[in-house]
């Protein structure tokens, strides 16, 4: 996405562009457990997928599926997300789904791409019930619709007031490729069914590759 075109949603968004509905508290339930690590391809066996590295950012391609392996996250389809009339980041209807704001580059273009969803939903974890626990190091895969993979690095994880998010910061313009994953956080308030926070989690492109 151009800078220009990435600017306009930001000047849109100013008023903050949070997560508000995210859901209701879910009752307490053991965490998933992680899949096995599969975020590089393996090379020890002859059944072994033949990857191709693709080097710099990569062109506009829609995001199918995210799988964060340290909390427990694959799922896919990914669904469209934008704002809505007040500004805010929609969420998808669902505790199970993924969704990329399409005002945001996409998962591997320079700039900071969006991937929003649910911290649990009537009851139910959300695919981002764990994301709080994210840390650096982890790796965040997505596979696009072009077939190619961004295999992105989680450098940091805030937990910001939604009264008070930085807008800029999350959403501002990066050098290179970079992801951001929001889901809702901190305290319920039960006469507004709403989240008081924001958990961001922060990450780079690390690797890409296309098989």
């Amino acid at each position: 996405m151009s800078t220009v075109r990435w600017r306009r949603w930001l000047a849109f968004a100013a008023i903050g562009a949070t997560l508000t509905a995210c859901g209701s508290p879910a009752e307490p339930q053991p965490a998933p457990a992680a899949p096995p690590a599969s975020s590089v391809p393996a090379q020890t066996s002859s059944a072994a997928p033949v990857t191709t590295p693709v080097d710099g950012p990569l062109p506009r391609s829609r995001p199918v599926r995210l799988d964060v392996p340290s909390i427990g996250v694959s799922t896919g389809p990914i669904i469209d997300l934008g704002l809505t009339d007040d500004g805010e980041l929609e969420v998808p209807g669902d505790a199970v789904t993924t969704g990329w704001f399409t005002g945001s580059p996409s998962p591997g273009e320079t700039g900071p791409a969006v991937l929003a969803a649910h911290v649990d939903y009537n009851h139910v974890p959300g695919a981002f019930h764990r994301l709080k626990d994210t840390k650096p190091g982890d790796q965040a895969i997505v596979r696009r619709a072009d077939g190619t993979t961004a295999v992105f690095t989680v450098y940091r994880v805030e937990r910001y007031p939604k009264s008070r998010f930085p807008t800029d910061e999350v959403y501002g313009d990066t050098a290179g490729p970079e992801l951001r994953m929001i889901t809702c956080g901190g305290d319920f308030d039960r006469s507004t069914r709403n989240y008081a926070d924001n958990v961001v989690a922060y990450a780079r492109l690390s690797q890409s590759y296309r098989g």
